[in-house]
């Protein structure tokens, strides 16, 4: 685990650790390197060695100790990088482990024509401002062209009151110019900007709205603010992302909101785990089979036996303890 300056992430990934019968190599960021060695000390001084190695836990120091544990492909089996874009793609990109986690978070919110204005004006302006900094914040505001007018003044009041700069399409521009807003570029609709600043971008229809998020988001979290229950199952379906809100702010896009306890991270991959990831991503499948001298032989051929695929009994369960 390799993590950006937040010493909380020490306990947190030490008891899952723990939970789940891994060891971890933990790695934070320099300006927290004292408070991490005080945490990771006072836990592991109270491990009991008998029960649990406290070898089982390392804190690493150096910058070096990164390069080192990407090529440890033999020896580790999970890599969780939280940090910048840049570092995320630079784990990515120079190991042969695998890596769990996401390198953007370019979130969106939609509003449909059909929408309630007190939950538009509530989710659009919480996903942004709430806490701009982190990846499951809203950096591009998509609204139907049929709600536009209506909408995007009240909106726009209310970033410009939380001091956002809006960043807008040539249409979102026209019906907000007074407020003192910028047009935005192409690079804006793929931007993360962990800051207040937002991209506006008024859409033909929710299809097009779909296929913008598809193209220029990161597939991690975007919400539909609808009335209407055809456009909601159409967004919840189609966008491509690991959460898809309806009519609810993107910073309950966490492990702890979504009721798993501490979370080692979001995954926007396909494998293994996606989404807000708890416990369950630092653990795999084991098959185990257990048998009487059983062929597969008696299983083919003319004669052969049947596979019944029961579920197994509580009393074969309790024969084997």
């Amino acid at each position: 685990m390799v993590f950006e300056s937040r010493p909380d992430v020490v306990p947190q990934i030490i008891s899952l650790a723990l939970k789940s019968g891994n060891c971890v190599l933990l790695k934070g960021g320099r300006e927290s390197a004292n408070t991490n060695r005080a945490i990771y000390e006072i836990l592991i001084d109270s491990v009991d060695d008998k029960v649990i190695p406290k070898d089982s836990f390392h804190l690493l120091e150096k910058r070096e100790d990164v390069t080192e544990m990407l090529k440890l492909d033999k020896f580790i089996d999970l890599i969780i990088p939280r940090g910048s874009n840049e570092f995320v793609k630079f784990v990515q990109s120079n190991t042969k482990v695998p890596v769990l986690g996401h390198a953007d978070g370019i979130c969106h919110a939609y509003v449909d024509s059909n929408y309630d204005e007190k939950k538009a004006l509530d989710v659009c302006f919480d996903a942004k401002t709430q806490y701009p900094a982190v990846c499951n914040a809203i950096e591009t505001l998509l609204v139907h062209e049929k709600s536009a007018k209506e909408f995007l003044p009240k909106i726009g009041k209310l970033y410009k009151g939380a001091n956002v700069e809006m960043r807008c399409c040539n249409q979102s521009f026209d019906i907000l110019k007074n407020l003192g807003v910028n047009r935005a570029s192409e690079d804006d609709w793929s931007t993360e900007y962990n800051d207040m600043i937002i991209s506006i971008k008024v859409v033909n229809s929710i299809e097009e709205a779909v296929s913008h998020i598809n193209r220029y988001g990161s597939h991690h979290t975007d919400v539909i603010i609808t009335e209407d229950k055809k456009s909601a199952d159409y967004f919840l379906n189609f966008v491509d992302s690991s959460s898809v809100m309806l009519n609810a702010s993107t910073r309950f896009a966490d492990g702890f909101r979504y009721g798993k306890g501490a979370e080692i991270g979001i995954s926007t991959g396909k494998i293994h785990a996606r989404g807000p990831t708890g416990m369950e991503g630092m653990l795999i499948y084991k098959y185990i089979l257990v048998g009487n001298g059983q062929k597969v032989s008696d299983y083919v051929g003319k004669n052969a036996k049947t596979y019944t695929h029961k579920k197994i009994g509580k009393e074969f369960k309790d024969s084997l303890k």
